[in-house]
């Protein structure tokens, strides 16, 4: 009998809802995956058969990588490019969330549409108008300001509708009570609200985090030699090793991983955060 309802519950509808998402998988980490294997194998492996397993396996592509002065200074300018956007995006983002979830107010839902229409407003749409804003009028390409700051702009909607809702579930019978107990409204903010939002602190700090290390266009027009990053690096690699396809996935691979861990690391917390923003 307990088979028979496995079956059924398995059977039908599930069995596509599986099937999809096992291609979806399959399409998802299929690149990922022959990536990494390629970096273990020599060109010569790569060529005579592409799809085959390492054999034998192959190391001194990822320490040829890792050995390289200039993958390290790639991955430096990653990382204050990254976490600039995500300390801004997330302070700000929590501190406009806040009143736009706990106060009421005139033009409250108009100023929160504003935010909901900033995820409609794509990076390249205002590539240009942010390279003259940026190089000419504050003076500062080729700096990490000048890409970091426009990347948490860009972070900014995406953080507040998250965060709204989420602080909107929050009982507010947490807040009368210290505000009873003699709390200052900044008292209840940074006591109560932020300890108990922390799931979803998390969530859009991870995405504000992985966005600004992924980030192309932006960095590809303001920063020049020394200031680029692991993506622009990537790019560089490829082209100066053309001829050195497993030295190039092993570049590729390597820059992958600390968005990769920082994401795996977190992902319960980044779940906890959306599923409270749903049910917010």
């Amino acid at each position: 009998m307990t088979a028979a309802g496995g079956v059924k519950r398995f059977g039908g509808a599930g069995l596509l809802v599986y099937l999809a998402a096992l291609v979806v998988v399959a399409l998802t980490l299929g690149p990922v995956l022959y990536g990494a294997l390629g970096g273990f194998r020599s060109n010569e492996q790569l060529a005579r058969n592409p799809a085959a397993l390492p054999d034998p396996w192959v190391f001194s592509n990822f320490t040829g990588v890792l050995g390289n002065e200039a993958f390290w200074r790639y991955a430096v300018n990653s990382l204050l490019i990254a976490v600039v956007p995500t300390v801004v995006a997330v302070i700000c983002g929590v501190m406009a969330a806040y009143p736009l979830a706990r106060y009421t107010f005139r033009f409250r839902e108009p100023l929160f549409m504003v935010f909901v229409l900033g995820l409609l407003f794509p990076v390249a749409v205002a590539i240009i108008p942010l390279f003259i804003l940026v190089t000419r009028d504050l003076h500062m390409g080729n700096t990490w300001w000048g890409v970091a700051l426009p990347q948490a702009a860009f972070a900014l909607p995406v953080t507040v509708v998250i965060l709204r809702p989420f602080l909107m579930a929050l009982p507010k019978e947490l807040e009368e009570a210290a505000l009873i107990d003699g709390a200052s409204r900044i008292g209840v903010f940074w006591r109560i609200v932020l300890p108990l939002s922390m799931p979803g602190l998390v969530t859009v700090g991870v995405l504000a985090f992985v966005a600004s290390w992924n980030a192309y266009l932006l960095p590809l027009l303001l920063l020049r030699d020394d200031m680029r990053t692991l993506p622009l690096g990537v790019a560089d690699y490829s082209t100066e090793h053309s001829a050195d396809t497993a030295g190039v996935l092993a570049f590729t691979t390597i820059a992958m991983i600390p968005a990769l861990i920082l994401f795996l690391a977190l992902q319960r917390r980044i779940v906890n955060g959306l599923q409270g923003a749903v049910k917010g």
